[in-house]
């Protein structure tokens, strides 16, 4: 990712063996970066969404393990960070996926051999990332310049983005954003419609900031505002992330997900979903009955935060005092709304058989 003129990753080992993240809550108005110095300081920071993004998480979780091992390489130990980390965000299966890979890892080892072993499949969770997401940005690439070659008037082309699926969800890259930012690079005339993403307005605040920081031309709206820009003929197409699909292309994000592609459908734009294959969760089906839903604070919903005309970061109420409010952090876009999933092997089609046949299962 790139800021102030510096290529930075989302989270790194640092010199003494802390791990080294950017605070997201901060942004898009600072810009800090903290050092977590155990495993259950990786937990908390996952938890209170100082790291958020599917891929992000499991690279949290897996230095997490690091960390816990580095303290204690016993058994006990290990399950016990496991039983932790695993308990900290319920949707996004990336976590459960980290976790396994570095159980895998160190199991069979003797203890004085773990600790090595864990700080090497950590980073190299971390390198496998930047590389599947690198893949899916050239992937999508090449579908935003066969839409864009459809354009009679070969003006820019207009993507609708929700939530926040670029560099700070991931290592690098991101998902979503990762075909934005190539094609940005490759010269072709990309313009974003960025989703606000109420609560917590993860596009008003991060996205937004990336492609300022990247020098995308964008354009922050409401979250209401989607349908409109459809219905006018100003979005070519939208693409988003997800945190969980099932093996039929059922995809759980953030919260307004569906609603883009009900709207998507009704106008005929077509709906993109990319994701690494650490996201697909092979053992469930219907994204609906079985994703667990993240329920998260109310005062997400009922406050928001945000800078003052002298600099200040203060947080403020918006909803009556007394008034309750309900704060579901993702829903479930069935497969059958999804014009393809983009991942790191290629592009198929939301269905059971398309997703077998491109990862060989």
């Amino acid at each position: 990712m790139n800021y102030q003129g510096k290529r930075w990753r989302t989270i790194w080992r640092n010199a003494d063996d802390t791990i080294g993240v950017i605070d997201q809550r901060l942004l898009p108005h600072q810009f800090q970066t903290l050092a977590l110095r155990t495993m259950e300081e990786c937990a908390e920071a996952i938890r209170n969404m100082t790291v958020r993004g599917a891929p992000l998480i499991g690279a949290t979780a897996a230095y997490g393990i690091c960390l816990a091992i580095r303290d204690d390489s016993s058994e006990k130990s290990i399950h016990t960070a496991l039983k932790t980390l695993m308990f900290t965000r319920p949707t996004a299966v990336n976590l459960l996926w980290a976790l396994n890979q570095m159980l895998a890892a160190v199991s069979a080892l003797p203890s004085e051999k773990r600790l090595e072993r864990a700080w090497q499949r950590a980073a190299e969770i971390c390198d496998e990332d930047v590389e599947t997401n690198e893949a899916i940005g050239r992937h999508g690439q090449a579908i935003f310049r066969e839409i864009l070659a459809k354009k009679p008037d070969g003006s820019r082309l207009n993507v609708l983005t929700h939530c926040n699926a670029g560099w700070l969800a991931c290592v690098d890259w991101g998902t979503a954003l990762a075909p934005i930012f190539m094609a940005h690079d490759a010269g072709l005339p990309v313009h974003v419609w960025v989703d606000e993403t109420r609560p917590r307005n993860q596009g008003a605040s991060l996205t937004a900031w990336e492609l300022k920081q990247h020098g995308v031309p964008h354009t922050v709206v409401v979250d209401n505002a989607g349908g409109h820009l459809m219905q006018h003929g100003l979005v070519d197409l939208v693409i988003v992330g997800t945190d969980r699909t099932t093996a039929q292309g059922d995809v759980c994000n953030k919260i307004g997900t569906y609603l883009k592609a009900l709207a998507a459908r009704d106008n005929g734009v077509p709906f993109y979903v990319a994701l690494p294959s650490s996201t697909i969760d092979w053992t469930l089906r219907d994204g609906l009955a079985e994703i667990p839903i993240e329920e998260r604070n109310a005062a997400e919903v009922t406050h928001l935060r945000g800078k003052t005309a002298d600099g200040a970061l203060v947080e403020i109420q918006v909803t009556p005092d007394g008034s309750p409010a309900s704060n579901y952090g993702f829903d479930v876009t069935p497969a059958r709304l999804v014009t393809a999933l983009i991942t790191e092997k290629g592009v198929c089609a939301a269905s059971e058989p398309a997703l077998k046949k491109l990862f060989g299962r």
